[in-house]
């Protein structure tokens, strides 16, 4: 399959820089979304490259600075459990993109965004751009931003884990594991849990101090 398709087809339409975006995080109980957005020269060897669904923890790891490396631009983003909780999680997901695309040290002309959904309630995907359904694994430049996203995120819940020890964050990243809601039926939710995500839970009252 050829990664670069898209990004050619939107070039050969008039577009000059072409930026993929992603974003990870749409569904854990705790944390923050994150999202990433990457401008890759065209055609850029990146072994390996895929969806990160597909990769293991190991392989994005190793691609995580290889993809920062050759990047003409890279940049990372993410909106936090409280406002997840003010607003909505498709609004969230969609405002941590257009950051991302914002804080692009080069302003791209046109992005191709992972997904089909473009907007929320309160966010909507404003750069002129394309859906692509699976898009993380149809284009070059959607799969490296998956992996910045998806390694941001995790690296952010490590730091987590050593500020809320008892969650256990560095295991489960903030999903819905069994043991991630054992250890919420004991402790209740931390400071950065989603309590929008949490409704009909029964829950003890949280037990750690805001930092």
């Amino acid at each position: 399959m050829d990664l670069w398709q898209y990004e050619q087809e939107a070039i050969s339409q008039g577009w000059g820089l072409v930026c993929g975006c992603d974003e990870a995080g749409a569904g854990p109980l705790a944390g923050p979304v994150y999202a990433a957005a990457v401008i890759l020269p065209l055609g850029v060897e990146l072994p390996g490259l895929d969806d990160s669904k597909k990769l293991t923890e190991k392989r994005r790891e190793v691609l995580f600075p290889v993809i920062q490396e050759r990047a003409l631009a890279w940049s990372v983003a993410f909106v936090d459990a409280a406002e997840i909780d003010r607003t909505d999680i498709l609004s969230a997901r969609m405002k941590a993109m257009q950051l991302a695309i914002d804080g692009l040290s080069q302003r791209p002309d046109f992005a191709l965004i992972d997904g089909n959904r473009d907007q929320g309630k309160r966010a909507a995907i404003t750069t002129p751009h394309r859906c692509l359904v699976k898009g993380d694994s149809l284009s070059a430049s959607i799969a490296a931003a998956s992996i910045l996203a998806k390694v941001s995120r995790d690296l952010f819940m490590v730091e987590m884990a050593a500020q809320y020890p008892k969650y256990r964050f560095d295991r489960h990243k903030g999903y819905g594991t069994k043991l991630h809601y054992e250890l919420l039926a004991q402790y209740g939710p931390s400071p950065i849990h989603r309590r929008t995500f949490l409704k009909g839970a029964e829950l003890p009252k949280a037990e750690v101090e805001e930092p």
